[in-house]
């Protein structure tokens, strides 16, 4: 007997932005990304009464820009593009809603221990203990769905991002057992680890999702197919230039070893920038905001190769990574995957865009170059940098959040 599958219940959530998780963790980066920003203002001039003796102001900005910020946008990407990826339904609705209550209730932790409460309990680094608890519970509970589509389909090809995923649980540990054992040291490797992680998986995803998205929004119908070079030796060399750099410049501090690997990083991207490049980008913001990203990266790579021998700090070239990688990158993937999961048209987005981009290259502007050549203004160049920082997602959420909040126009579920 010939037996017949019913079809499956179709997936329901209680409201749309628990649909899928671009929806919920995009929308609270974005939030997040301001309200964080506004607060290091006020903790880099000293306005609040943040408890330095159990955490170096600048670790608590570090901290939360890779493991807040960051870590949310990488959730919100991650747990979207698995399920496109393996066909695996990732989690929504109430088991959405419960990955990111943890992910809240840790900057929470953290929001109010820059502030410097401590709710009459002493100092208020009871604040990061409790947060500890959240955070990890964030990206375990993250990396344990991804893990489980990955192997119930047998993707082994996506190995390298689950291991990216266990490092950065054990990174943001390290961070959390040095602020238990008052050991900086600890909590700065493990801050490093974070961020280098990211932009590690920013490279390894950028190098899938850029060329797509290029040649997806310069073809169109009736028109010329658009197809970019790519390499599998570049793959090989970027990954293995990048793997060298990280230790080196994080566990092994050696001028000539951190020139030659910068180096190679920036050397292996740029010549795959040229592969991607079409002069069509310009006229599209979603476009030539990722290409941009990508060579402010390269960019940012040069200056670490150059720093031991020209004697500028070295947060310039961190500074530079982050603004155009862990910043621009993620700003420009946010505002194109949520057009295109929402079922919206990726060919007229909101007319923000533009300015939004352009807030950003001006954040790396002023905190990375202007600093190159007139260090006499620099509080300046940081406080027009934050202030370009703020703006670019005021403008965002203006632009994007209903969006994330609506259901799609098509009646779909995502």
């Amino acid at each position: 007997m010939q037996s017949i599958s019913l079809p499956s219940k179709p997936p329901t959530s209680p409201h749309p932005i628990l649909n899928l998780s671009f929806r919920i963790f995009f929308s609270a980066a974005a939030v997040f990304a301001i309200v964080v920003m506004t607060l290091w203002a006020f903790v880099f001039t000293g306005h609040t009464n943040i408890d330095a003796q159990t955490l170096n102001p600048l670790y608590w900005h570090g901290h939360e820009m890779v493991y807040g910020y960051a870590l949310a946008v990488v959730a919100g990407f991650l747990l979207t593009a698995v399920k496109t990826w393996t066909g695996v339904m990732m989690p929504h609705g109430y088991k959405l809603l419960g990955i990111f209550a943890c992910w809240l209730l840790a900057r929470l932790g953290w929001v109010g221990f820059g502030l410097g409460i401590s709710f009459g309990f002493g100092q208020g680094a009871w604040l990061l203990y409790a947060a500890a608890v959240f955070d990890l519970l964030f990206i375990g509970s993250m990396a344990f769905v991804v893990f489980r589509a990955v192997l119930q389909v047998k993707q082994y090809q996506q190995m390298g991002i689950l291991a990216k995923l266990a490092l950065l649980t054990v990174g943001n540990a390290l961070c959390y057992w040095g602020i238990i054992s008052a050991n900086m040291s600890l909590t700065k490797i493990g801050m490093y680890l974070g961020f280098y992680l990211i932009i590690g998986l920013i490279l390894t995803i950028g190098r899938r999702v850029v060329p797509f998205f290029i040649e997806r929004g310069l073809s169109t119908t009736g028109a010329e197919t658009i197809t970019v070079r790519n390499s599998k030796v570049q793959d090989i060399a970027s990954l293995l230039f990048f793997l060298a750099f990280f230790i080196v410049d994080l566990f092994y501090p050696n001028k000539y070893l951190l020139t030659i690997t910068a180096l190679g990083v920036a050397v292996v991207n740029i010549v795959r920038l040229m592969g991607w490049y079409h002069r069509g980008i310009w006229q599209k913001p979603l476009l030539w905001s990722l290409f941009v990203a990508f060579l402010g990266m390269c960019l940012s790579f040069v200056l670490y190769a150059l720093q031991p021998w020209l004697g500028y700090n070295h947060s310039i070239a961190v500074h530079g990574l982050s603004i155009a990688g862990v910043g621009m990158m993620t700003l420009a993937m946010m505002a194109r995957v949520s057009l295109g999961h929402t079922g919206r048209s990726i060919h007229t987005p909101p007319k923000t865009v533009n300015i939004m981009f352009g807030l950003m290259v001006l954040v790396f502007v002023s905190r990375v170059l202007l600093p190159l050549v007139d260090i006499s203004h620099y509080l300046l160049w940081i406080m027009i940098a934050q202030g370009a920082w703020i703006a670019c997602f005021v403008l965002f959420c203006i632009s994007y959040l209903r969006i994330l909040a609506s259901p799609r126009p098509d009646g779909l579920f995502g």
